[in-house]
């Protein structure tokens, strides 16, 4: 499959979900070979900011990008649409210091996509191939990626709260609108309980019922409840989507997470990206295919 961008400039407006300042967003599109690259335009001087995991800034809570002082918070959303829908080169100006929450999922990113258009280009893609297990393990948590011929996602996650229990999306794969249907839409949650704390660290500032699925100690407080029963593990499969393509290509393998979150994913970001013998750049030519090691990644 050849590379891909949007057909045209589109724009949306929102808050940011723990600054709770407005924001101005505008998606591009972007020659072959760009990449996802975020440019803050709210200063002297615009400060591009390559979605690359090179550039992560912090991992809590969210993940930040950051280069200098010029940083732009929780990228996943926008970032898992991206991935999501195959969209290789965007340019995203952003005025402000956080990409707007919308609903707290991604699809009001699919919607404007959508509506901008996908617009296929005329260089091939290349795909970040598995070729030897990578395991990280953090006590209970645990990351890992298999080879495989194809993208797939088993994510399990365990919270001791009635209205989440076990939950788990097994060997999900990406293909003829599975992301639309069954990730995109999965919103972001939070704990009543850890309101006060997040707000004495000025954040969730902009959060509320209209982006967020909010929890007490008995279950969903939103009115509205949840747009499926195992929504807590669509989201963080989301938010697995967004950090992945901090690799800046797509990825071959199988990928399987036991309670991640954006720390543990970045950690496989880089193991992926530190390790030639475990993933290698496939380049298809017109007559034949060859092999790259992954620190070619570093130089595209």
């Amino acid at each position: 499959m050849n590379q891909r961008t949007i057909a045209e400039r589109i724009s949306c407006t929102g808050i940011g979900v723990h600054s709770g300042a407005p924001v101005r967003l505008t998606l591009h599109p972007a020659r072959p070979d760009t990449g996802i690259v975020f440019v803050r335009t709210d200063g002297n001087h615009p400060v591009e900011i390559p979605a690359r995991a090179e550039m992560v800034a912090s991992t809590t809570y969210s993940t930040t990008l950051g280069r200098g002082s010029a940083t732009v918070a929780t990228v996943e959303h926008l970032l898992g649409a991206l991935y999501g829908l195959g969209i290789d080169n965007v340019r995203v100006e952003i005025d402000g210091p956080e990409v707007p929450i919308m609903d707290g999922s991604a699809g009001s990113f699919v919607l404007l996509i959508r509506a901008a258009r996908v617009y296929e280009q005329s260089v091939p893609r290349r795909v970040l191939r598995v070729r030897r297990a990578i395991d990280i393990r953090d006590g209970a948590k645990r990351i890992r990626i298999e080879p495989s011929r194809s993208f797939k996602v088993t994510y399990r996650i365990d919270y001791e709260h009635p209205a989440i229990g076990r939950q788990s999306l097994e060997s999900l794969e990406l293909y003829n609108g599975v992301f639309e249907r069954e990730v995109a839409r999965a919103r972001t949650f939070g704990f009543v309980n850890e309101v006060e704390a997040f707000w004495e660290a000025n954040l969730a500032l902009g959060a509320s019922f209209d982006n967020t699925v909010v929890l007490d100690e008995r279950g969903v407080v939103n009115q509205e409840g949840l747009r499926w029963r195992d929504e807590f593990v669509r989201h963080k499969a989301l938010d697995l989507l967004g950090d992945l393509a901090l690799l800046g290509v797509p990825l071959r393998g199988h990928v399987k997470v036991e309670r991640g979150g954006h720390t543990l994913h970045q950690q496989l970001v880089a193991r992926l990206l530190a390790s030639p013998e475990a993933a290698r750049l496939r380049r298809p030519l017109p007559a034949a295919v060859s092999e790259a090691p992954v620190p070619a990644l570093a130089s595209a």
